[in-house]
């Protein structure tokens, strides 16, 4: 993920339709809103790479041009296009901020729950856009972190737990002390290259074949 927040490559999910009459004044301001939100960040100098409908195809098109953020522009209630954007992002996760006029906290709480890292009810202000933009990479960078310690940890312990596993294996078999077995462990990983773990898994795997 790039330090410096202006050069993301952003994709802009809009759920606002241009009217094509005059008469529906509401659908007007909502179009307006989403026409400043993307001359704001313009002109804060960020790179909008493509704005999209929330649709169905959307996952497609977020995986096909990978951006750095995406950044999604509701009006409302906006459960149909978190759905989309939660699969489009599940195996490559980024930053995801929300500007919406949805004041519910209902629909905050969902969004955060679904991956959003900035939640903005009518933040459309161009002095905003930076600092928002800021907040929102700043958290997903400490989300990710948390997560990859969190997975570093499950993974050792796990790794712990085959080592002892086999260590215990090997006690058993040879009759063998618990450091003589560790020592064995150790001789036999270095002397086919492979991690302690590695080892172990493979001296588990072949005892369950054999019964």
């Amino acid at each position: 993920m790039r330090s410096d927040v202006r050069s993301l490559r952003i994709v802009v999910v809009n759920t606002v339709i241009p009217p094509e009459g005059e008469q529906d004044e509401v659908a007007w301001m909502q179009a307006e809103r989403a026409r400043a939100l993307r001359i704001g960040l313009l002109e804060a100098g960020y790179n909008i790479i493509a704005v999209f409908p929330a649709d169905m195809h959307l996952p497609d098109r977020v995986a096909q041009l990978q951006p750095d953020m995406i950044i999604i522009d509701a009006e409302s209630d906006s459960r149909d296009v978190l759905e989309h954007v939660v699969v489009a992002t599940r195996d490559a996760p980024r930053p995801i901020v929300l500007f919406t006029e949805d004041h519910a906290t209902s629909s905050m709480e969902a969004a955060m729950a679904a991956g959003v890292s900035a939640y903005v009810v009518a933040g459309l202000q161009s002095e905003r856009i930076k600092p928002v933009l800021d907040v929102a990479l700043a958290r997903f960078n400490a989300e990710q972190k948390l997560r990859t310690e969190l997975s570093d940890t499950k993974l050792k312990l796990a790794e712990r737990k085959t080592i002892e596993r086999a260590k215990g294996l090997l006690m058993e078999r040879h009759r063998i002390s618990e450091d003589d077995a560790y020592t064995k462990l150790r001789r036999m990983a270095m002397d086919k290259n492979l991690k302690l773990s590695e080892l172990a898994q493979r001296i588990l795997d072949v005892a369950d074949l054999l019964g």
